[in-house]
């Protein structure tokens, strides 16, 4: 398995195809608009600059690195020697059944179609393909150069062919896999994404502001980031739509969105990637911690 395909070049895809590279494969990063690509490249560049100024790279390797990524705006034109696709698209059901479709179409009958979803059911994603045996989850964490975790998911039909060959790549990533079964949000999630919305509530009720519930987390429980910061990292989109699918899935009142988190999302404010979210990330702010910084 030499030959990697990586659909989505976003924050996920740009990781995955970062990390596939780095580690000698040939990786075709497809995204439909070419200024994702530009952006995701240069991302990967920064990210690689970033590990040569601690020592743990060399220019000769991120050479090597950069000059195994390609980049596409067509699927067909990445796909035709595809081992592997990775989608690592948005977290949306229809489309990830539309590109489920069309790598199905496209790809060698032999290719291994992976997702990188954090909740979707991946027996359902497998169910527009003609190889359900052969389509599997890989849910990496972000940022996925630095962390181990990757999240094997089996779905209905998934073979243990095709699992063992995905398993065995994880650690040839120099990751972590763990088995996982196919119910919604798997384990990370699951357990992730509730903590986040209590937090949200409990912002929501009053009982406390936004850096001292996350001050709470880290100090009392150790956490390195606390959960509305963290929630601000995944993209509040993100968040919404994974408490969704774990909502309709369980049917569990648990699960619901906090109404604070669907009304910020409905109001553009997802995060560090729009700018805001419970923390300001816009350059004024930006600007005023580097002004403060010099002050002191």
């Amino acid at each position: 398995m030499k030959n990697i395909v990586v659909i989505g070049a976003g924050t996920m895809g740009n990781g995955i195809a970062h990390t596939f590279a780095q580690s000698g494969f040939a990786v075709n990063l497809v995204d439909v608009k070419p200024e994702n690509l530009d952006r995701a490249l240069k991302t990967i560049t920064t990210n690689l600059d970033r590990i040569i100024s601690k020592g743990n790279l060399t220019e000769e390797q991120k050479n090597q690195t950069l000059g195994n990524i390609k980049t596409f705006t067509d699927l067909k034109d990445a796909v035709p020697n595809a081992n592997l696709i990775v989608e690592a698209a948005t977290e949306n059901l229809e489309l990830k059944l539309k590109i489920f479709a069309q790598m199905d179409e496209l790809s060698p009958e032999n290719c291994i179609l992976a997702t990188n979803t954090s909740s979707i059911s991946i027996t359902k994603i497998a169910s527009v393909t003609k190889r359900p045996e052969k389509v599997i989850g890989m849910h990496f964490m972000n940022p996925v150069p630095i962390m181990k975790l990757v999240e094997i998911i089996k779905g209905y039909s998934t073979s243990k062919e095709t699992f063992d060959v995905i398993y065995e790549l994880s650690k040839k990533l120099d990751k972590v896999p763990v088995e996982v079964n196919d119910y919604p949000g798997f384990v990370a999630n699951r357990i992730l994404m509730p903590m986040i919305n209590e937090s949200i509530e409990t912002l929501y009720n009053g009982v406390a502001g936004v850096e001292e519930i996350d001050t709470v987390m880290k100090l009392g429980m150790a956490h390195p980031m606390g959960p509305l910061q963290l929630a601000d990292f995944i993209g509040l989109d993100v968040c919404l739509a994974i408490l969704n699918v774990m909502y309709d899935g369980f049917k569990n009142p648990k699960y619901a969105p906090n109404p604070l988190l669907v009304n910020m999302v409905m109001a553009g404010k997802k995060g560090v990637k729009s700018g805001e979210g419970f923390y300001d990330y816009s350059e004024s702010k930006k600007a005023e911690k580097v002004s403060k910084m010099f002050l002191k």
